[in-house]
């Protein structure tokens, strides 16, 4: 039996309690782009930075180490760290990323954050659509 869903419904449900549970306690959006972002430009270094982004490596590490799963990443380094600078970029140029935009905005009915989630959504439809059915990369 597949349960591979499972693990997306499991990681939604998270990410939307920690959004949550984050503006409940800070009365802040939460960004991890732009936790990271402020933590790489300096202009914020607090504590709850560093400890919010040591959270976002540390957690899903720790997951990878005690349940067994199957990743679909591909073992094309080159196209891994194009797309991931490619990402890294379209986040700083949103002013935010899926979780900020997608999981927050759209929860709190943002118009902002529902246009950059259906540009995100619509950008990453078009380029699976040439990176794997036209260019056959992926």
């Amino acid at each position: 039996m597949d349960i591979n869903w499972l693990y997306g419904l499991l990681g939604g449900l998270v990410i939307g309690t920690a959004g949550a549970i984050y503006l409940l306690v800070n009365g802040r959006i939460m960004g991890p782009s732009g936790s990271l972002g402020g933590l790489m430009d300096g202009a914020d270094r607090s504590d709850e930075q560093f400890g919010f982004v040591a959270g976002l490596v540390a957690m899903p590490a720790a997951a990878a180490l005690m349940i067994p799963m199957q990743t679909y990443a591909g073992s094309n380094w080159a196209v891994l760290v194009i797309g991931g600078l490619l990402v890294g970029f379209g986040t700083r140029l949103a002013n935010g990323c899926t979780s900020g935009h997608g999981v927050c905005g759209i929860s709190r009915l943002s118009p902002r954050g529902i246009v950059a989630s259906a540009t995100y959504v619509g950008a990453g439809m078009v380029v699976m659509t040439v990176l794997r059915h036209l260019w056959g990369m992926i």
